[in-house]
């Protein structure tokens, strides 16, 4: 049987006191969507609205794997994200939350959002989320109560990332939050790729790292 895969996604447009463009970062659902697909992945996708999410960074467009995905079936299927409180998770062997700074502005605190995180956590399927997608894992309790995120191994965007990026636009750090929820906060040079799993939790720090992440969920999978 195949396995199945559901990227969720943020339905963001703007950000902070500018109304910064944003939506999800195209690298990180092209790449790893590309390493899911090649896997023989079934892939679906669902968002908090249901509205029809928006892409970051289309200059990015010229990259094989963002290409691919733009002009075959992934944005298509993007644009026709389900949401999320219409879907049974149950089934699936993992979630995946990829960045952008979209997700720094619906999810944080979106209730629905961290009890489905909890709910596939504690029955052994990955979750993954990369760059500023691991704010989804913020504020996720377990049933005894303790952060899903503590003790736990974790890489998202920096502070150092943050200060030359979007430090202007962005409610608060998030590198800091997770750190303060108890993450094992692991940082590498600005702009690296660094990807790293914990049990069934993976996650990555910035664009350069997605597709690492996707690989390493299909490790998972694989063993």
């Amino acid at each position: 049987m195949k396995k199945k895969i559901l990227i969720i996604v943020s339905n963001a447009n703007a950000i902070g006191s500018n109304n910064r463009r944003t939506g999800t970062f195209l690298p990180e659902v092209a790449h790893p969507y590309a390493v899911f697909t090649e896997a023989g992945y079934e892939i679906d996708f669902a968002s908090l609205s249901g509205d029809t999410p928006y892409l970051d960074a289309l200059n990015l467009a010229d990259d094989p794997e963002n290409l691919k995905f733009l002009t075959g079936e992934g944005w298509a299927a993007m644009q026709k994200a389900v949401k999320l409180e219409t879907i049974d998770v149950k089934p699936y062997d993992v979630i995946f939350i990829p960045g952008g700074l979209a997700p720094m502005v619906d999810m944080a605190d979106a209730p629905l959002l961290k009890n489905v995180i909890a709910e596939t956590f504690e029955r052994g399927a990955v979750v993954g989320a990369v760059c500023h997608g691991p704010v989804s894992l913020l504020n996720v309790k377990l049933s005894d109560g303790s952060y899903l995120v503590q003790g736990k191994k974790v890489a998202s965007f920096t502070t150092e990332e943050e200060d030359s990026y979007a430090r202007a636009d962005v409610p608060f750090d998030l590198q800091t939050a997770l750190t303060e929820q108890g993450a094992k906060f692991h940082a590498a040079a600005p702009w690296s790729a660094n990807s790293i799993a914990d049990g069934n939790l993976v996650t990555g720090q910035n664009p350069a790292s997605a597709k690492g992440v996707g690989e390493k969920i299909v490790a998972i999978l694989e063993n």
